[in-house]
């Protein structure tokens, strides 16, 4: 068994895949004997899919490539933890680098603490490489629940520190602890918040390794290869939150349900109510 599982899922994205497998491969040299490079592909019949398959199977020694078609979603994550095959997992997205070194603390860190319940994240480095986000700030914004916020000292101090919430484009965990996304969830969008709220629920926390920097790619010049629907979104965000509190006089999720509705949406919050109702009731 490999000691770490580096995971993450495409979708036509052969260029973020390609980039981001190279750079565990030159950056980390030291430790690749201990770790596995998965990919799940979500569109595996594509021109990019098909050369991402090419590229895991052909160039990546420590790689394994596998699909899944059923439907599409940035929650195709869930396959990550499901076919891997390492003791802990690193789930990130298919564009994301990491610095030299970060790997390596991170098998040390989960060798200090093998039995781990808590979700690994760390600070999100901005391009310029000198600004960095330790946390998402727990509110609603721009249709989504979560701001960039950043605890300078803490971050300075080095040490691992608990946080409320982080962008999921990278988290980690023991696989044999991972909660699972809701088998409900669709499309794109709704995830933070609701993963690291079902670790609190589960006996983990959400910690903050200060040496495990990421960058993201967030650009997009030719647009992403999917649409952001908002129905899915909201969708995702109520049933989540059900999930969690089981209550829909909880103040989390009275403010959620304001929010969509001052927003314009309430004619969605009523669709899903209606839809997932019985759902509701067994949860």
């Amino acid at each position: 068994m490999k000691k770490l599982t580096v995971g993450m899922a495409t979708y036509d994205d052969f260029d973020g895949v390609f980039f981001s497998v190279q750079a565990l491969k030159m950056y980390h040299p030291e430790v690749m004997d201990q770790v596995e490079i998965l990919v799940v592909d979500n569109n595996p019949d594509s021109p990019s899919g098909k050369a991402v398959k090419k590229f895991m199977e052909n160039s990546v020694p420590n790689g394994r490539y596998t699909t899944f078609k059923q439907y599409k979603s940035n929650f195709v994550k869930e396959r990550v933890f499901v076919e891997a095959e390492g003791e802990f997992v690193l789930c990130m997205d298919c564009h994301v680098l990491l610095p030299p070194g970060a790997l390596k603390k991170l098998i040390s860190y989960y060798e200090l603490f093998p039995n781990s319940r808590d979700l690994i994240q760390g600070p999100m480095m901005h391009d310029n490489l000198t600004d960095f986000s330790t946390h998402f700030k727990p509110r609603w914004r721009g249709m989504m629940y979560g701001t960039w916020d950043t605890d300078q000292e803490l971050l300075e101090r080095s040490d691992p520190f608990e946080i409320p919430m982080q962008g999921c484009g990278l988290f980690s965990c023991k696989k044999e602890y991972w909660v699972g996304f809701n088998p409900n969830f669709r499309g794109f969008g709704g995830e933070e918040w609701y993963l690291q709220e079902k670790f609190r629920k589960f006996g983990g926390r959400n910690i903050c390794l200060p040496f495990l920097k990421w960058n993201h790619r967030f650009g997009r010049p030719a647009g992403p290869p999917f649409k952001v629907v908002i129905e899915d979104k909201i969708r995702n965000y109520i049933i989540g939150w059900m999930e969690l509190y089981n209550d829909v006089s909880h103040p989390g999720i009275q403010e959620m349900l304001h929010y969509f509705t001052e927003e314009g949406h309430g004619e969605i919050v009523d669709k899903v109510f209606r839809e997932n109702f019985d759902s509701f009731q067994n949860w």
